[in-house]
């Protein structure tokens, strides 16, 4: 078993962040995907043994009404509105895919997180979509995780989960994962974004880590840093 401590971007310059952690979660590609000569120079100055771990674009699993479409560097026609998120059988959303594909080539991801929003909610045409997505592009090596938000029940996420060879990302505090190795834990904070986990909090952080296999724990609250620094210091591997 190892724990894989890290955050979900870097809230710290990139160069003391290499100091103390070995992954990190790219949250550019998901609003929209860095030029390939920003991946190659963030690929060749990090550390030999570090990992990038990155968030799929949003023009594949948000619809163009998410607010977070505000940080897109490109302009959607309102006639093609509906062509874009919730993995639809479009060109734009395959499209979005083959970027995300070549970022994560590019600098040597091996773990690509789909989140998405409360909206996309276990409807017929949403799980079929989610079927023929991830049914029919190519893995090249890679894994992927899906972070379902909304009314998905355990069941309906296992299943999916099972058929599709995808590893359950979850909040630990929020739910328990219901499929997939490694282990994907995304810590939100709990009841919000602005919440700091206790040192209490951080003891049963370990305990949800299972014990047969490895576990990525990315911290994504405002105090992510702080936290992520004291869960190493938890498990004694600061310094290492």
């Amino acid at each position: 078993m190892s724990i894989q401590v890290g955050l979900c971007g870097f809230p710290v310059s990139r160069h003391r962040y290499f100091e103390s952690f070995k992954v990190v979660e790219l949250q550019q590609t998901f609003y929209h995907p860095p030029e390939l000569a920003t991946v190659r120079k963030w690929q060749k100055e990090k550390p030999e043994r570090f990992e990038y771990t990155m968030k799929a674009w949003q023009l594949i699993t948000h619809e163009p009404s998410s607010p977070t479409y505000r940080r897109l560097r490109m302009k959607i026609p309102p006639q093609a509105r509906t062509r874009y998120g919730s993995f639809r059988p479009s060109d734009e959303v395959l499209a979005a895919w083959a970027k995300t594909r070549e970022v994560a080539r590019t600098i040597g991801c091996r773990i690509i997180l789909f989140q998405c929003p409360a909206s996309f909610s276990p409807t017929e045409e949403n799980r079929e979509n989610l079927h023929r997505f991830f049914s029919s592009i190519e893995r090249e090596g890679l894994r992927f995780a899906w972070e379902p938000r909304g009314s998905w029940s355990s069941e309906q996420v296992r299943s999916l989960c099972t058929e599709l060879d995808l590893i359950h990302a979850v909040d630990p505090f929020s739910r328990a994962s219901t499929h997939g190795e490694p282990a994907y834990y995304r810590l939100h904070g709990i009841g919000g974004y602005r919440y700091r986990y206790t040192v209490k909090e951080l003891k049963a952080l370990k305990g949800f880590c299972p014990e047969t296999s490895n576990t990525y724990v990315m911290f994504n609250n405002v105090s992510m840093y702080e936290n992520a620094l004291e869960f190493l210091a938890l498990l004694g591997e600061v310094g290492k």
